[in-house]
């Protein structure tokens, strides 16, 4: 399977931006210090994003980013297919010409473990992995570190 760091923090990063109040915008430096992603990365992973219509901008000094529909309708393929990944596990694309240009012994195996996975990640959103305990959880967590360096940064501690 080759689900990269490009799939995975593109999940991560719309699973960050969808905790978030949905009336507020949201900058790509605040979701990159919460989930230490660089910025820049994230910038190219957005901009696919945006292109696919799971986020929507906003410019200005009010200016970020927000979930361009309900969460419940953002499922996790969804994402890791919008920043061109896949969840393949066969070598062949699919194409049954791994070994050769022929089918390999255990191309049927491989091609159904992708079309599982491929079925799991279309049925979870982002919705669904909000409620999960541990991501709220964690959010909660990241949510203190932030609010700490903000106060540091503005020298209120």
């Amino acid at each position: 399977m080759r689900l990269t760091t490009r799939g995975r923090y593109a999940v991560t990063a719309m699973l960050d931006l969808a905790l978030q109040p949905p009336d507020q915008t949201i900058t790509l430096a605040e979701i990159a210090a919460r989930q230490t992603i660089s910025v820049a990365y994230l910038e190219q992973l957005f901009s696919k994003l945006k292109r696919k219509q799971l986020v929507a901008s906003v410019r200005g000094a009010n200016g970020g980013y927000h979930l361009a529909r309900p969460a419940k309708t953002i499922t996790v393929l969804a994402i890791i297919e919008a920043v061109n990944e896949t969840v393949d596990a066969t070598r062949c694309d699919h194409q049954g010409n791994c070994q050769n240009g022929a089918m390999c012994l255990t191309h049927d195996l491989w091609h159904d473990l992708s079309n599982h996975i491929e079925s799991y990640l279309e049925r979870i959103t982002l919705a669904d992995l909000i409620e999960r305990d541990n991501v709220q959880t964690v959010a909660l967590r990241q949510s203190s570190l932030d609010d700490l360096a903000s106060l540091s940064v503005t020298g209120t501690i």
